[in-house]
């Protein structure tokens, strides 16, 4: 329910600049202003959910973020949406992302046992694309038949999922994890332990490539649906409807195969994912971006969730919340750096090139990486 709320919210965004700029670049700025806090941030929103309990955490990032949603609503309705206010407000989400992607990411190894990690993390995965579909869905046609306004009310209403699912946890339940004292350096000592850690290390280098070039379809299909396409809110709803749809099948697969034997997986799911996004960007027409778009998000969940699998399989237990902020540094805050950057690539050299400066480059990534990853050990290596 909430998920779906945020892709509301998203494509409402995407479409409130749009009106009010007009502009590829802007976009791409405004979209980089949330991801901005976790790129400077990211290492002690780690910490924070290393040391302090993360159910208790998500309770206040995901109270406040109803609040921020609420704010866009009451811009909008107003008539006093501005650009100054959408980055102001992105910027909120983005300081409650800092401690909020953590400690999410890491609930789901306190939740499972280790043989079930992967299918829970690519369950996850499922339910955010399925969320998509339905989200993406919806907010296009609110966009174009109500307005803007109606898409941050109901993503503001649809917090209440996410506080009732934490309330029905049952703590007693959940795996113990050993909570490290306040030290000084611990920040240092996670950053430490992730770059010294080949089986962390490799992963990160390419969430980070990905994260900055690739996955940044928030900017490039608002984009291409306009330009490349000529179509608008409905347009863009219905590529981001396929493109979960994709990601839903691409779950349920990857969902069934447990752990995966070999790092090296990860390789061959980022040539996979490459090869549709060029797909994509070199789509003719509307049917034709859509097939692409399908087989996109069946790329995207399937090298999203190997890659935090790994990283959670890895990553000793103390460690998990500081590892994977650096997956949502890498995954999310690249996008400072690369949001500005297709947008800048959209507006001054063609839509479709938005798409192909991501899809190249993984392609190329996972060739590079294929040799490294075969002999990797998946095995958790003990912090010191």
């Amino acid at each position: 329910m909430s998920i779906a709320g945020t892709w509301m919210q998203t494509l409402a965004l995407a479409f409130l600049v749009l009106r009010l700029t007009g502009s590829g670049a802007d976009l791409g700025v405004a979209t980089a202003a949330r991801y901005l806090p976790l790129a400077l941030l990211g290492p002690f929103g780690g910490l924070i959910a290393d040391r302090y309990d993360r159910r208790r955490l998500l309770y206040v990032t995901q109270s406040a973020s109803a609040v921020v949603a609420l704010a866009f609503a009451l811009m909008t309705a107003l008539g006093q949406a501005s650009y100054a206010g959408v980055v102001v407000l992105s910027l909120a989400l983005g300081v409650l992302t800092v401690v909020d992607n953590p400690a999410r990411q890491s609930l789901i190894g306190d939740l499972v046992p280790r043989e079930r990690l992967a299918n829970a993390v690519t369950l996850n995965s499922v339910s955010v694309n399925l969320a998509r579909v339905l989200g993406a869905a919806a907010g296009g046609a609110l966009v174009a038949g109500v307005g803007l306004t109606t898409c941050f009310v109901l993503n503001a209403a649809s917090f209440a999922g996410v506080l009732a699912s934490l309330f029905l946890m049952r703590p007693a339940e959940m795996n113990p994890v050993e909570r490290p004292p306040r030290e000084k350096g611990q920040v240092r000592a996670g950053l430490r332990y992730a770059f010294q850690t080949p089986a962390l290390l490799l992963p990160l280098v390419m969430i980070t490539v990905t994260g900055a070039l690739a996955y940044e379809f928030p900017v490039t299909l608002p984009l291409v649906a306009r330009g490349a396409l000529h179509g608008g809110a409905g347009t863009y709803g219905a590529m981001a409807s396929v493109m979960g749809l994709g990601a839903v099948l691409g779950g349920l697969v990857t969902a069934s195969r447990g752990n995966p034997k070999r790092s090296s997986t990860l390789a061959i799911a980022a040539v996979g994912w490459g090869v549709a996004i060029t797909a994509a960007a070199l789509a003719p027409s509307l049917p034709w971006e859509l097939v692409a778009l399908l087989f996109v998000g069946y790329g995207s969940v399937s090298f999203n969730a190997l890659s935090k699998t790994a990283l959670q399989l890895a990553a000793a237990p103390a460690m998990r919340g500081r590892v994977m902020a650096l997956w949502a540094l890498a995954w999310g805050g690249t996008t400072v750096v690369g949001g500005p950057l297709v947008g800048w690539v959209a507006q001054d050299i063609g839509t479709r090139w938005s798409l192909a400066v991501g899809g190249v480059p993984t392609i190329l990534l996972g060739l590079l990486m294929l040799p490294a990853l075969r002999h990797m050990d998946p095995r958790p290596t003990p912090s010191t």
